[in-house]
């Protein structure tokens, strides 16, 4: 095993560089917590910087730190290691890493590729919980990638990486977007466009899924507004018993992408 520095103050400049990482200050990089997410982004091409790791986590998971391919590896005193933490009963390891790059164009090669050609694009979806479930959802029904709006909360934070459990590091998201970017991109890769809304006559299960396709989901509280919602090619619904009238965001996008599964599976 490579040197290991021991830190033993919270001033410590990897410390504060690490913080800076955590709330979303420096965009290049991402906080990954956990042994279950460092086992993923091992697992992952996604690089490795640096670990942290408090006494207790050292002990606990010896060769998934030896595994980690981590240019720095720093032992960190438990009091300084929670001034890191970003949950509240941590396992004591958490890893710095590059952010994922280049998400367009391994969109576009996944498309040729996905047991089911569709994209999700989130539309100002502010809940990094919601935003990472959806990008679960979509590796699990093979979608070939989430595009993220501009507006939207970070895909790659803490909250939204631990949601995706994995998922982030091995899905393309291509982060930051414009509604009208994604439209003029979705036309040029001859995805046609679906959305629900509340007046449509048509059920999301009458669509023909195995053409591709890009679908919008608007944010948790507005949806899609109305007149982006125009410029969409197709507006479906989800049946739904009274007096539901909405779906959880994850659970809504599952519904679209498990039904596209099923037609491409069985053609």
């Amino acid at each position: 095993m490579q040197d290991i520095v021991h830190i033993t103050s919270r001033d410590n400049l990897r410390v504060k560089d690490a913080r800076q990482v955590r709330d979303g200050k420096q965009r290049d990089r991402i906080f990954v917590e956990g042994a279950r997410l460092l086992e993923e982004l091992v697992r992952s091409q996604v690089r490795i910087d640096c670990l942290f790791i408090s006494d207790d986590g050292f002990e606990r998971a010896p060769e998934l730190i030896e595994t980690s391919g981590a240019g720095e590896i720093y032992r960190l005193t438990d009091s300084v290691f929670q001034s890191i933490s970003d949950t509240v009963t941590s396992q004591g390891l958490v890893a710095i890493a590059e952010r994922p790059t280049e998400m367009r164009s391994a969109i576009e090669k996944r498309l040729l590729t996905s047991s089911a050609p569709i994209v999700v694009f989130l539309h100002q979806t502010n809940n990094p919980s919601n935003l990472g479930a959806v990008i679960r959802t979509a590796e699990a029904a093979g979608a070939a990638g989430v595009i993220v709006s501009a507006g939207s909360a970070d895909a790659f934070s803490p909250k939204a990486v631990r949601a995706a459990m994995g998922s982030s590091f091995r899905l393309p998201i291509w982060t930051d977007v414009e509604l009208g970017e994604a439209l003029e991109w979705a036309a040029r890769n001859d995805l046609r466009t679906v959305a629900t809304e509340a007046a449509a006559t048509k059920s999301y299960s009458d669509l023909d899924w195995t053409q591709p396709h890009m679908i919008l989901l608007g944010s948790e509280a507005h949806g899609l507004p109305d007149a982006e919602l125009q410029k969409v090619d197709e507006r479906v619904f989800i049946p739904m018993e009274e007096p539901v009238e909405s779906l959880n965001l994850a659970v809504a996008c599952g519904v679209f992408l498990f039904e596209a599964r099923r037609q491409n599976s069985s053609r």
